[in-house]
């Protein structure tokens, strides 16, 4: 069993894509022990290694010696592995979320704490399903970055790390070593007394940008060139801010056009995941953003007909690969 501590943690990464891999790049540089989760090829990929492109231009190698991978797709959790992670923190795709909470049930030890830090609403759900709400943290990454076809890892730009209980409480022993590792790898983490909040704002800018760049094939900073774009993007957002305050999630006090455009300019260059998943024939997060704005909507009986359109438009084109 792992002896919880700043020096002694032992941190699983489950879905090592882009930004599973600025984590691990990041952590390498800890003393924390890594425990890298992924399949087939990423898996693969890493037992040969890591490369990450820094936002500042740098290229960091980071040895397959550094962790431990664990090929989900390979059988069993080995015995040497379960209940080995003093936390696991969930970064793939959201189609993944149910097996890779399995997964962390498995590694966890008994008072080890699990996180999401995905995309959209429902993962913190999934999770305590396992193992338990109260050994789930809340989680919110605004850190960008995309994989490209070699696996290599380019971190696009800074942002940070929030985490907190559901229940607004302060930080246990775990999160609190969690913070001082996550501090140390240079990820900017900060403790949130309301972390559903911090995953609502975030996931107001993801139906804003990810769906909307996804269609029109462009990268971000088009939203900002292209009235027609803007008006989808800015509609979208909206709506999400309208079901959240019906939801009795707080804001705070922000300008929605003004928060979306700040981070449109500040990432113009990105091309979010979505419209690499469309153009890798994969399977989007589309249900998650938009599908849960609409999904929460219906329940508050609150109309969300542009994210209904950008749910069906993006469904239609992951449909429209299959076939000729």
């Amino acid at each position: 069993m792992p002896t919880v501590g700043v020096l002694k943690m032992r941190i699983a990464i489950l879905g090592v894509g882009s930004l599973g891999g600025v984590l691990v790049g990041s952590l390498s540089d800890t003393e924390a022990e890594l425990l890298c989760v992924s399949r087939g090829e990423t898996a693969a990929s890493l037992e040969l290694g890591l490369v990450v492109h820094s936002p500042e231009g740098a290229i960091e190698m980071v040895p397959s010696e550094r962790y431990e991978v664990v090929d989900s797709e390979v059988g069993p959790i080995s015995n040497s592995h379960r209940e080995s992670c003093d936390v696991a923190i969930i970064t793939g795709k959201a189609s993944s979320t149910p097996v890779l909470a399995s997964i962390a049930e498995e590694l966890l030890a008994p008072g080890g704490m699990g996180m999401s830090i995905q995309n959209g609403l429902g993962h913190a759900e999934a999770l305590s399903s396992r193992i338990g709400a109260h050994r789930v943290l809340g989680g919110s990454a605004t850190h960008s970055a995309w994989r490209d076809g070699d696996g290599v890892v380019h971190w696009s730009g800074r942002g940070s790390v929030s985490l907190g209980n559901h229940d607004g409480s302060d930080p246990g022993e775990v999160a609190s070593n969690l913070l001082s590792v996550l501090g140390e790898a240079g990820l900017n983490p900060k403790w949130s007394s309301d972390i559903e909040s911090e995953i609502w704002r975030k996931l107001l800018i993801n139906v804003a940008i990810n769906p909307v760049c996804a269609i029109a094939g462009v990268r971000n900073g088009a939203l900002t060139e292209v009235p027609e774009l803007w008006e989808q993007s800015i509609g979208a957002m909206r709506e999400a801010e309208t079901v959240a305050k019906a939801a009795g999630i707080n804001l705070g006090e922000i300008d929605p056009e003004e928060f979306l455009r700040k981070v449109v300019v500040a990432t113009a260059e990105n091309r979010v995941s979505m419209l690499q998943d469309l153009m890798a024939g994969r399977r989007t997060e589309i249900d998650v953003l938009c599908g849960a704005v609409v999904s929460r909507g219906q329940e508050l009986r609150i109309p969300t007909p542009r994210n209904e359109m950008l749910l069906a438009l993006v469904r239609g084109i992951e449909m429209s690969q299959h076939y000729d």
